[in-house]
């Protein structure tokens, strides 16, 4: 904390004059699965948008993520391309989906169907929109913490854009980005090529052996407007990686694990928009296949897939009053090895659903929506989950909020097929959830300040996490729910400043206090902290902007107070409490002859750091880079 009030002070002096600026409304999409302003939406959404993106200089949208937004915790297992999570409110990265063009990315072939940012690159990513608190009644299973939606670039102009980025760095590390884009007659196409290539550095503290990571990837989205009414779209992408990392063990020396993964989603929708009734048609694909190699050389492959046939309806009553319908069919298979099955096991679950979302506008500054779901999962059965929001708009300058929700998640195929003998799997309940929030949005000085503030509380229970002996459901132990109840509850503040001199300011600082049944209820356990394992109680971030002249300038902080992790065989499991720590980006660009050229500092001050027990962090980085639009 105290170097950043250090930073502030000999980077910029304190501003005197407050600069105008009129506001440009920002449409989003996730609230409702149908476009409309942020400034009456009763949820709590945050967005990233396409400039934030591009003025960030990052490889990975994880990093854009954590420079750009409060309330969610990020952490990785070592450098570049080891597993990088999110964690929204307090609660484990299981607990809120992903979707990118409105594909779910959470891979069924893991033990917790979950997402892992560590091969999503900025490749032609134009929007990101985080959803928090329960969002079951829009988005099914799994979005109880909340959903984070990425869209990616189409193209709009009649030129061809032709793009490239060119980065270089520490670690030898190696970016090239290239993408063309041109809308013909009714025809639109966009391709984007990205190649990431970097040494590394060691994953584990107990070796200094550099892991290399190498990321091949492809975004190729076409849009075919047929007339006025009817328009088809397809979006296509495909990543292939590699990353040699260090086996946790501390006794396995200069012999490295390895993972092949080939990730691929697929979108084909048909839209149909009248003048009051809209219709989406769309078909989804997801598939992974990851060969693991171990320090004994032995491979193993994993599959997941996951199928989608989904409609969404959108009927407008009115300028102030429609309602959002949809049904969603998911397929979702999994194939590979574990310890309870003797050789590859094959396995798949299907959840139909059926949901509508109404929003009205009773009186004239009030806009409410009300959303009910039935999910009929083929092994737990049918559950509801509802959904009601408010945004009361005082005036232009002022929006209260609130939103009010429960969501449930199904077990994922590991729990139900791999790691457990379970026969009865009609036992394993489903984990459910309430959450409540309530939010002040405000603008002062002629909206040149901008502030934020939302009150959280969260729970959920029927948590899959336990062991118990059940004869009757299988042999031996069996995965089973826990009695305990995951509580989280906080407040998240955000400030947005404009001035003369430093021409943005942005601050925001998260408290959360979590308490984890799954671990603390026992009164034998040994947990050493109530919080959920890496959330911090305290997090503050910061990003400073100035422009001299042709130079654009940012420097952005972090602070995040201790956490609780895990131990591992290196310290006989015990868990851990991790040390605090603050962070220090720099960047700075210009334009030269039609070239945008850039610097970054990441880790100024060269902090040494640990997210994860054992777990390496990169120390101070250098990158520098040009990026030219022909």
């Amino acid at each position: 904390m105290f170097r950043l009030i250090f930073l502030i002070i000999i980077f910029f002096k304190i501003s005197q004059i407050i600069a105008y600026s009129k506001e440009i409304p920002i449409i989003v999409i996730s609230p409702s699965k149908a476009y409309q302003s942020k400034g009456i939406v009763g949820s709590d959404v945050s967005v990233i948008t396409e400039e934030s993106i591009n003025n960030s200089n990052k490889f990975f949208l994880h990093d854009v993520i954590s420079e750009n937004l409060n309330g969610t915790h990020f952490s990785r297992t070592g450098g570049v391309g080891t597993n990088a999570l999110f964690q929204v409110r307090g609660l484990p990265k299981r607990y809120t989906n992903v979707y990118i063009d409105g594909v779910k990315m959470s891979d069924p072939s893991t033990s917790d169907n979950a997402f892992y940012f560590n091969n999503l690159t900025i490749n032609n990513i134009k929007q990101v929109e985080i959803l928090k608190g329960n969002q079951t009644s829009l988005y099914g299973s799994g979005a109880i913490g909340g959903t984070i939606n990425i869209y990616t670039k189409t193209s709009e102009s009649e030129e061809l854009n032709k793009n490239i980025n060119i980065i270089t760095g520490s670690n030898n590390s190696k970016n090239v980005l290239i993408s063309f884009d041109q809308k013909i007659d009714n025809f639109d196409y966009l391709l984007g090529i990205n190649r990431y290539l970097t040494d590394g550095i060691s994953a584990m503290t107990h070796n200094d052996e550099d892991d290399s990571y190498r990321n091949d990837n492809i975004i190729f989205n076409t849009g075919y407007q047929i007339n006025d009414n009817y328009r088809i779209e397809n979006n296509i992408r495909f990543v292939k990686s590699l990353l040699n990392y260090d086996s946790t063990n501390a006794s396995v020396v200069n012999v490295n694990d390895r993972t092949s993964d080939n990730e691929m989603s697929y979108v084909l929708k048909f839209l149909n928009e009248g003048e009051n009734f809209k219709n989406s048609y769309i078909y989804n694909k997801y598939y992974i296949k990851r060969n693991v190699q171990d320090n004994a050389k032995t491979r193993t492959n994993y599959y997941g897939y996951r199928d989608s046939l989904n409609y969404v309806g959108e009927y407008n009553f009115n300028l102030d009053n429609r309602i959002i319908f949809g049904l969603d069919n998911e397929f979702e298979a999994a194939d590979f090895d574990s310890w309870a099955t003797a050789s590859s096991l094959k396995s798949d679950e299907a959840i139909y659903s059926q949901y509508f979302d109404l929003q009205l506008r009773p009186i004239e500054k009030l806009y409410t929506t009300f959303g009910l779901r039935r999910d009929d999962h083929t092994t737990a059965g049918d559950f509801n989950t509802f959904r009601l929001t408010g945004a009361y708009k005082v005036d232009n300058f002022t929006k209260l909020r609130s939103s009010f929700g429960n969501g449930i998640r199904f077990g994922s195929l590991y729990d139900y097929f791999y790691d457990t003998n379970i026969i009865i799997k009609e036992n394993l309940k489903p984990e459910k959830s309430y959450s409540l929030d309530f939010g002040l949005d405000k603008s002062f000085i002629e909206k040149n300040l901008d502030l934020s503030m939302t009150f959280f509380y969260m729970v959920y229970d029927d948590t899959i996490s336990n062991w118990s002996s059940h004869k009757s459901s299988g042999s031996g132990y069996t995965i089973d729910n826990s009695a305990g109840e995951v509580k989280s509850k906080g407040l998240e503040f955000s400030g947005n400043l404009k001035t003369n001199f430093i021409n943005n300011i942005k601050l925001g600082y998260t408290f959360t206090d979590a308490y984890d049944g799954e671990d603390c209820d026992d009164p034998d356990s040994s947990c050493i902290d109530e919080m959920p394992v890496r959330i911090p109680r305290h997090s503050v971030q910061t990003k400073l902007s100035k422009k001299f002249g042709r130079l654009n300038t940012h420097l952005t902080g972090k602070y995040q107070s201790n956490v609780r992790d895990y131990g591992n065989i290196n310290n006989g499991f015990k868990q851990v409490i991790l040390d605090a720590y603050s962070q220090f980006n720099f960047s700075a660009t210009t334009n030269y002859f039609g070239y945008e050229v850039f610097f970054d500092v990441n880790n100024i001050f060269n902090e040494n750091y640990t997210q994860a027990y054992q777990y390496s962090v990169n120390g101070r980085e250098f990158n520098f880079g040009f990026k030219r639009k022909f």
